[in-house]
């Protein structure tokens, strides 16, 4: 998690639309590092971040691999020399006529409210984003992914403040300079080992994929690349336990109309569209679920289109009640879509036995009937129902049950019948046996109250008992609808009660095995 000491630096300068202008040249520095000052721990995800920045931009952003930069581990004179020389070098682009330049520069690795830590070097936060104020290209966005990194808005006048829109009638002359920061100042930026990433890198890139193209024209603007950073971000902090993390904006055009990221749906690229369908979030994984992230988009986003390089990818969708999972093949200049009914369905408590990073625990609850083998107080089985409530968590499941049954001892003389109402726990471990179907085996503590009332012509008062029992337990859950499952137990079972001795007339306490047998329904919550 990037929350102690972590920070990710984001610079960059928006694509632009600039129809008035004959030709467009971009230049990037994207920088990675995993390293940090000697006390801060090392980050996992830092470097791959500035990959996923760089290929996207290559890919769909109109950046030519030789115009890009990438560093990974370097430090602070590296980084300051690799960028005073993309500065030289689009200076002299820049000379070119009837030529606009765009700059983008990303940093993600270590960082506080002053600086950038490469290594054991620092590179100051003012020097940074002078260095990109002072460049000579055309438009220039600094975005900040890292812990309290809204301080460099707000020390060049910015404040976090919600998206607003660019006007999009004015020509595409003179110059720009945006900051996208991934946090406010006195925040935390977070890592995630879910995502294999930053949740605000990780929504930026989603968002530059198609993800953020709001208004469904094929561009991703500046606006709602932000925008969808913004809310993407706050939606998965607010998961976490270092509590929300705000993306911020800083915005300084003159005389500039719309800033267009990237162009994901653009004739003539080498890639396919995956279309997701509404009412879940899905994560997309490159070849299978332990795979790279490629993107994410939420339950509640209206673009539902990515842009992806052909391949095989996995994706994962997540509802109020379940998961879906399934393999799906990306053609390139074609759209897949993927279909809910194809995909194989998974409940959470699988999921919970499974390590699922976001779900420590799975609740339902259960309803079934049952019979017990007759205690010494009665010679016919008991009859009854069992209601109860179970939690899955990773190691093992706990049910807690209470439960009511009848049974009914007939002879010449005397005959009773016994009613039995208990409260028991269990606790077992769950095995799945496939996707539908789990064993669960384990051992259980009760308590019971009995009552007898007798039926003869004799007078004989009504008899009131407690026991207690323990039992080693058998089960099968198999799945049948959305959230609700089958459930078959057996168990057997040690009872201690008391009991009226025939020849003394004492009351003893004595020990009994029975066996118990349930058939029910459950319903995951």
């Amino acid at each position: 998690m990037r929350g102690l000491g972590l920070g990710v630096l984001f610079f960059g300068l928006a694509l632009v639309s600039t129809p008035a202008l004959a030709r467009t040249e971009r230049f990037a520095l994207i920088v990675g590092n995993n390293r940090g000052l000697e006390h801060e721990i090392a980050l996992r995800y830092a470097e791959s971040d500035a990959r996923k920045v760089r290929d996207t931009l290559r890919d769909i952003g109109g950046f030519s691999q030789l115009d890009m930069v990438l560093l990974e581990g370097g430090d602070a004179a590296t980084l300051r020399r690799a960028l005073i020389d993309l500065n030289v070098r689009l200076r002299s682009a820049r000379s070119r006529p009837d030529t606009q330049i765009v700059l983008f520069v990303y940093y993600s690795g270590h960082a506080d409210a002053e600086d950038l830590h490469l290594g054991q070097s620092r590179l100051s936060i003012a020097e940074i984003s002078q260095l990109v104020r002072g460049s000579a290209a055309d438009f220039r966005l600094l975005v900040l992914d890292a812990c309290r990194s809204g301080v460099l808005t707000r020390g060049k006048g910015g404040h976090m403040t919600q998206p607003f829109d660019i006007p999009q009638s004015i020509e595409l002359s003179g110059e720009g300079l945006a900051f996208l920061t991934a946090s406010a100042d006195r925040e935390v930026a977070q890592e995630s080992d879910e995502l294999r990433g930053s949740f605000f890198t990780h929504a930026l890139v989603s968002g530059l994929l198609g993800a953020a193209d709001r208004d469904r024209d094929g561009n991703v603007v500046l606006d709602e690349a932000y925008q969808y950073a913004y809310e993407n971000t706050l939606r998965a902090s607010s998961r976490s336990a270092s509590g929300l993390q705000h993306p911020t904006f800083f915005y300084d055009v003159r005389g500039q109309g719309q800033l267009v990221l990237t162009r994901p749906f653009a004739q003539g690229q080498r890639r396919g569209i995956l279309a997701l369908p509404a009412s879940a979030t899905y994560l997309v994984f490159r070849d299978t679920g332990d795979g790279q992230v490629a993107a994410e988009v939420a339950a509640g986003d209206p673009a539902r289109n990515l842009s992806l390089a052909p391949g095989t990818y996995f994706v994962r969708g997540r509802t109020e009640s379940h998961v879906l999972e399934g393999s799906v093949q990306v053609q390139a200049a074609q759209t897949t879509r993927v279909d809910p009914d194809s995909l194989a369905r998974i409940e959470y408590a699988q999921l919970v036995r499974k390590g699922y990073a976001e779900l420590p625990s799975a609740h339902a609850v259960e309803l079934l009937a049952h019979a017990r083998s007759p205690l010494p107080n009665a010679d016919t089985p008991c009859y009854g129902a069992l209601g109860g409530y179970r939690l899955d968590l990773r190691a093992m499941a706990w049910l807690l049950r209470a439960g009511f049954c009848a049974s009914s001892l007939d002879g010449n003389r005397l005959s009773a019948r016994t009613h039995q109402y208990e409260l028991g726990v269990r606790a077992v471990h769950a095995f799945d046996l496939s996707r539908r179907l789990a064993l669960d085996a384990g051992v259980g503590l009760g308590v019971a109250y009995l009552e007898q009332r007798f039926d003869s012509q004799a007078r004989a008062a009504t008899r009131r008992s407690g026991a207690a029992f323990g039992e080693l337990v058998l089960g099968l859950n198999l799945d049948v609808m959305r959230g609700g499952y089958v459930v078959l137990d057996a168990g057997l079972q040690s009872y201690v009660l008391p009991m009226l001795d025939a020849r003394s007339r004492r009351s003893e306490t004595r020990a009994t095995l029975t066996g118990r047998v349930s058939l029910g329904a459950g319903m995951r919550l």
